[in-house]
């Protein structure tokens, strides 16, 4: 695949941002620049849909901004968008004119279904889920999506976002019980136009600067020691609890909330009321949180439309593909360590000494496929590099709990190091969980030292008996396989702790 720097411009009712991905060689991406100007473009629009000069100039001043950015990179394509302010107001040609005239970026207005369409395939592209509902809210429209074995079924943008709901319905800087009620009585009524939301229960994805706010305040709350939005779940209590405290603050004292962005804090009440009413209607718990909305969508397509299709075909084996490439990791070496892992488990579960589950055996073969990946910033301190790397990024299509558990599995060194890296998280794990990480950990670890030498020595393993207090494993190998044997029996203890049997390991050459 060429290399490219691929530049998307989306121009919603609220923010502004212009975000540059890089593309490599091997199709592996990462967002390089990630730049916001909040224009509230919508509030430059008057009683008849028209937007005024000053809210054109505030379009051209923001294009020039970034403009001089982007002479800072090699862009081989940017796609400039502009959602509800500009779609909806009265004299959007003569916007569109100014725009072309007065900035080099191509742009183009997303109709009401592409607006929805893209972050429909945001969330598809970079969660698990097969099926739910999402809601994107911006300043001046919301979209609502429903999705179920990852295609899209129904979708609707609604004419009413976070700041056109605050001039609506709330005439102060907080709203009041009357006009929560008419607000929310408003939501339920459009909301149930649409025949297909009403006790879909289905989790609910929410998109959006709003949706993450309330993450982010959410998180500070309870000291989440896990970083990241992508993925993130909030239960309907969760959300009452964040909108309640909120509501009882003055605006000055939003504004200093930690998590909140000081230019959401007048508008975030009206639309977490949106999200509130729809996990409602939908009859759902489970809120999730994306932090990959349009202009992800926008990426998306454009990076899959070389190989013609529209889904990455499996987006956690997709995530880690990305994790191996952008640490430049050995997938021969890599794939090795699993492929043992893989071996050990089978002739672990055959001889009824464990018991896994298929998810289990994912995150096995997961953190296998990552083991150590920390010795990639240093060698010496690959363990806690690891644990460090894994539960301080996102990985797209994993929970943050599989996260968690990936982290442990591919970072294990000893049931001591487990228990250390497990002290923030005591709240979010229990005994039987843990113990169970340190299982799959020491599975890896015998796995990694069978392989230590790196030249793929060791060919097959058996369970020749299994004792009461003895498991005897017979190890097939072709060459010197010194340090493979040296390590492998200095190391075997951290297995024969949660299995509580000693282990005897015969190394056979292989005829």
């Amino acid at each position: 695949m060429t290399a490219q720097q691929i530049g998307v411009i989306d121009m919603g009712s609220n923010s502004v941002r212009f975000v540059i991905f890089e593309v490599d060689e091997y199709a592996c991406y990462q967002e390089i620049q990630n730049l916001k100007v909040t224009a509230r473009l919508s509030t430059y629009v008057d009683e008849e849909g028209k937007m005024n000069e000053e809210g054109i100039e505030a379009i051209i001043d923001t294009l020039d901004k970034f403009a001089s950015v982007a002479e800072e990179y090699n862009l081989t394509t940017v796609r400039g968008v502009a959602t509800a302010a500009v779609r909806n107001a009265s004299n959007r040609d003569q916007i569109m004119q100014a725009i072309e005239k007065h900035s080099s970026f191509p742009f183009e207005i997303l109709s009401e279904e592409q607006e929805a369409y893209y972050g429909y395939l945001a969330v598809t592209n970079s969660t698990d889920f097969d099926e739910a509902v999402t809601i994107d809210i911006g300043g001046g429209s919301t979209e609502i999506t429903y999705f179920k074995d990852r295609e899209l079924q129904q979708s609707f943008s609604f004419p009413f976002g976070a700041l056109t709901l605050k001039k609506q319905f709330v005439q102060g800087d907080t709203p009041e019980e009357d006009e929560l009620k008419e607000l929310r009585k408003f939501l339920k009524q459009s909301y149930r136009s649409l025949d297909w939301i009403k006790d879909r229960k289905v989790p609910v994805i929410g998109i959006g600067g709003s949706a993450r706010n309330l993450a982010l305040v959410h998180q500070n709350d309870i000291s989440y020691p896990l970083s990241g939005l992508h993925q993130y779940t909030m239960t309907t209590d969760d959300i009452d609890d964040v909108v309640d405290d909120l509501q009882s603050m003055s605006l000055k004292k939003r504004e200093k909330v930690d998590g909140l962005s000081k230019d959401r804090a007048d508008i975030i009440l009206p639309a977490a009321a949106a999200m509130q009413v729809l996990l409602k209607e939908v009859d759902t718990e489970e809120f999730i949180i994306s932090n990959q909305g349009l202009r992800d969508g926008l990426f998306y397509e454009q990076l899959l439309s070389s190989i013609e299709v529209t889904h990455f075909p499996n987006v956690k084996e997709e995530s880690f593909y990305q994790l191996s490439n952008h640490y430049r990791l050995d997938l021969t070496y890599q794939k090795k360590i699993s492929i043992l892992s893989s071996y050990l488990a089978a002739e672990l579960s055959q001889n009824q000494l464990i018991t896994l589950s298929p998810a289990e055996t994912q995150l096995l073969r997961l953190g296998a496929n990552v083991f150590y990946v920390g010795r990639t910033l240093h060698p010496e301190s690959r363990s806690q590099h690891t644990f460090y790397m894994l539960t301080n990024q996102s990985i797209d299509g994993f929970s943050h709990m599989e996260r968690l558990g990936i982290a442990f599995i591919s970072s294990f060194k000893s049931k001591s190091y487990l228990k250390q890296y497990a002290k923030p998280f005591k709240r979010w794990l229990d005994k039987e969980t843990l113990e169970k990480y340190e299982l799959l950990g020491a599975i890896n670890k015998l796995a990694f030292t069978m392989n230590v030498s790196q030249k793929s020595m060791i060919t097959s393993i058996k369970i020749i008996k299994a004792a009461k207090h003895k498991i005897t494993m017979e190890i097939f190998y072709s060459g010197d396989i010194f340090f493979e044997e040296q390590q492998a029996n200095k190391h075997k203890k951290h297995l024969e702790r949660p299995l509580k049997r000693n282990i005897e390991l015969i190394f056979t050459e292989a005829q």
